[in-house]
């Protein structure tokens, strides 16, 4: 089995950005193997500087997560990991803080994948890999 790392050893990485909380599980092992930045992603109030927020749907409701407002430098290569792709929502939130701040998302990794609720499609133009799916 190839590893999240090994799958996008070749996009030229400089920051992983790790989504709470499980997400941090994968993430700093991944930046290191990559020779790149960590960057966590979190829910409102938990980061401990300026922070941009971006406010996403769930099945039940709303929420928001935030990251630091220097965390990503305009035109750095961006790859997004976390532990589960459902429906894409946290992903896609994500995705649109990393680019807020002109960041450039070329990647997103996840341990599980959940296919058939579809959230591969919520992160369109970019690789996303799965390395078990369901």
């Amino acid at each position: 089995m190839t590893s999240l790392a090994g799958r996008f050893s070749h996009l030229g990485i400089g920051k992983v950005v790790g989504i709470e909380s499980r997400g941090y599980i994968f993430a700093p092992a991944i930046a290191l193997s990559l020779g790149a930045g960590f960057v966590p992603v979190r829910k409102p109030g938990k980061l401990p500087w300026k922070t941009v927020a971006e406010e996403y749907d769930l099945e039940y409701g709303k929420d928001r997560l935030e990251i630091h407002l220097d965390a990503i430098r305009p035109g750095e290569r961006v790859l997004i990991v976390d532990d589960l792709l459902a429906t894409g929502g946290t992903a896609s939130a994500t995705r649109r803080l990393i680019e807020r701040l002109e960041g450039n998302v070329v990647g997103a990794g996840f341990l599980v994948e959940l296919t058939f609720l579809e959230g591969r499609a919520r992160l369109p133009g970019i690789d996303v890999v799965s390395l078990i799916e369901y």
